[in-house]
């Protein structure tokens, strides 16, 4: 006579096991260690299911070290990833050295944080190749002293990296000898003092790793130039982002940026002309071949971020102090770019203090439709800027101009009369605006702008609090 476990009955338990030991696929990627766990507690039978599937068993963090060792036999052979954060410090007989060295060869992601001896530590015992490896991320806490960063050895891994996919190095000096990383797609580096490394090593690696995809420079470029004319081009780029506070010109002219990239610069420092940000030939940048879009605006008194990106050709720039006249030497530099194709700009500051740079900058947009001043303590600069000359010989400034935004932020009285003399000056001249949108939230009297109707299409004005 068989007996029949009153279990096996159950719906659940004939569901086949290759089918059930799939359930930890589709749980929260968040406590997945802990609910898979607790299904190895259902029953015997889920037990073994479960237990038996290796890859359920491959995410190490190394905090306990009864966990470590279970973790380590139930991984048998397969793939592991290695999450360490060493912020409480390590010992000698701390549960990773359960893993490190005896598993590199099993390693398929490694992310390492904590204090920057204990990252050394780590390190140092790096260096059997890891051929599975594709992630790794290291990430020293920043040291008190700037630039007091640990160094990499350069027997990293055996100095082979061919395998990844995905690195990212913040605060750590490193001499690793980059060859053959056709893996890769993603590269972070932050952090990196000016003395850490050189343009040379830099270009090494991008000639290392001809499918990058993403790079992301944190306060890592280089100071000084010693590779005359070389360029490297980075074919398959989608995105590269630069934060920093020197000159990324030293880099960027020696990289082809390809159409379709997405550049974004951001300087946090005072330059003098936008030049310090843009390589020697602007034909390196060929997703940047036509500024469409331009802004500029104050965010406070201590950033200056001036943003270029792809693959629409905007800039977008970001005065670091609106009390020194800072706007006029940006706008006289923009003479350095071909702003013909701008549809729009916009000017988010009043740090002018006469009409002559605005309208050397505004003289070179002969595609400008839109121009929009949002932060305006005296618009007559701007509107002054767009009369038409006296002479018929001189040029219309922004001849297909068609809409003004003007936003009056500040208390006082605003006089529109002198809107009204540009608006009807462009009207005889054959250049009727279509619209002036005027955004009123000074409070007080109402602008007349019956008048200026007269001149234009269409005229909007609003008041808000």
């Amino acid at each position: 006579m068989i007996r029949v476990c009153k279990n096996m009955l159950v719906p659940i338990n004939k569901i086949p096991p290759e089918i059930l030991a799939l359930i930890p696929d589709f749980l929260d990627t968040r406590d997945r260690d802990q609910d898979v766990i607790k299904l190895t507690h259902v029953c015997h039978s889920w037990r073994e299911i479960f237990v038996s599937r290796s890859s359920l068993w491959t995410n190490f963090d190394c905090s306990d070290e009864e966990k470590t060792r279970v973790y380590f036999e139930r991984s048998k052979s397969s793939p592991i990833n290695l999450s360490l954060d060493l912020s409480e410090g390590i010992l000698p007989c701390d549960p990773v050295f359960q893993i490190i060295p005896h598993a590199t060869g099993r390693l398929k992601s490694l992310s390492v944080k904590g204090l920057i001896e204990d990252v050394e530590v780590i390190t140092s015992h790096l260096s059997h190749p890891a051929p599975l490896l594709e992630h790794l991320l290291i990430r020293p806490h920043p040291p008190y002293t700037p630039g007091d960063y640990p160094t990499l050895p350069s027997a990293l891994f055996n100095g082979d990296l061919s395998s990844l996919r995905t690195l990212c190095l913040e605060f750590v000096h490193t001499e690793l000898p980059w060859r053959n990383m056709v893996n890769l797609t993603s590269f972070t580096l932050s952090n990196i003092s000016s003395g850490a490394f050189s343009i040379r090593w830099l270009l090494d690696f991008f000639e290392s790793a001809p499918y990058l995809e993403e790079v992301k420079l944190c306060y890592s470029t280089p100071t000084t130039d010693t590779q005359g004319g070389q360029l490297v081009s980075l074919a398959c780029l989608k995105s590269l982002e630069i934060d920093s506070d020197r000159p990324t010109s030293i880099l960027l002219g020696h990289l082809l940026i390809p159409a379709g990239a997405k550049l974004e610069i951001q300087a946090n420092l005072i330059i003098s002309t936008i030049g310090e940000l843009l390589p020697r030939s602007l034909d390196n940048l060929r997703n940047l071949s036509d500024f469409t879009a331009i802004e500029l605006c104050p965010e406070g008194n201590y950033y200056q971020d001036i943003k270029f990106s792809g693959p629409n050709g905007q800039v977008a720039i970001t005065i670091r102090s609106f009390r020194d006249n800072r706007t006029g030497s940006i706008l006289r530099s923009l003479a350095e770019l071909d702003t013909s194709k701008t549809e729009r700009f916009e000017i988010n500051t009043d740090n002018l203090l006469s009409r002559e740079p605005i309208y050397q900058a505004l003289l070179l947009m002969k595609g400008l439709r839109t121009l929009m001043v949002s932060r305006c303590i005296n618009p007559d600069i701007y509107i002054c800027a767009l009369q038409p000359a006296t002479s018929s010989l001189e040029a219309m400034v922004c001849p297909k101009l068609e809409e003004i935004i003007l936003v009056l932020q500040f208390k006082g009285t605003f006089d529109i009369t002198s809107m009204i003399e540009m608006a009807a000056a462009r009207a005889l001249g054959g250049k009727k605006l279509r619209t002036i949108r005027i955004i009123d939230v000074r409070g007080g009297a109402e602008l007349d702008v019956s008048e200026l109707r007269r001149h234009v299409w269409n005229v909007e004005y609003g008041r808000e609090v």
